[in-house]
Order: structure tokens, then C-alpha cells, then sequence
């Protein structure tokens, strides 16, 4: 599904972007004399993206990603299916 619009054909289309851009993981981007000045998705992939760059922004909440990055203990899947009695 075409997933670009110029701002004439969006203006045409409203209604079906703002279904498309509705779904998870979807957008839009409507494009005005060739340049792709605006970008249309769901409010939880909006919001989703601003609590990203919050956690991005925030150094404390980084640091205890990177520290707890090398806290992870991997278990082997054979190991799993085991304990499961898979």
C-alpha cells in the first residue's frame, strides 16, 4: 500500500490516512513541493516515540540500562525445555 502522498492527494484522501497511520507500526508521509515536510501515525506510536527519547535524554536511566545489560544471565533454550519438562 502506498504509504506517500503529496499534500493534494492527502486532502483527497484524509479519511483513508488517517486509517492507515491508525495501525500499529504504520505512517504516512505526505510530501509538499517534493520535500517530506510531515510524517502521520497513531497517538500510541506518537507517544511511544516520546517516552523513547525521554528515556534517550534521561543519563541516569541509560546508565542503569547499560549496567543492567551486563547483569543478564542467558539460559541455554535445551536448558529451558528441561526445567519445563518440555
Amino acid at each position: 500500500m502506498k504509504k506517500i502522498y503529496s499534500a493534494t492527494e492527502a486532502r483527497k484522501q484524509f479519511f483513508k490516512l488517517i486509517r492507515i497511520a491508525a495501525k500499529p507500526g504504520s505512517s504516512v508521509t505526505i510530501t509538499l513541493e517534493g520535500q517530506p515536510p510531515v510524517i502521520v501515525m497513531s497517538q500510541d506510536e506518537f507517544e511511544g516515540w516520546q517516552e523513547t527519547l525521554e528515556i534517550l535524554s534521561d543519563p541516569q536511566a541509560m546508565q542503569q540500562i547499560r549496567e543492567s545489560e551486563h547483569e543478564t544471565e542467558f539460559v541455554e533454550w535445551e536448558d529451558v525445555k528441561k526445567s519445563l519438562s518440555v
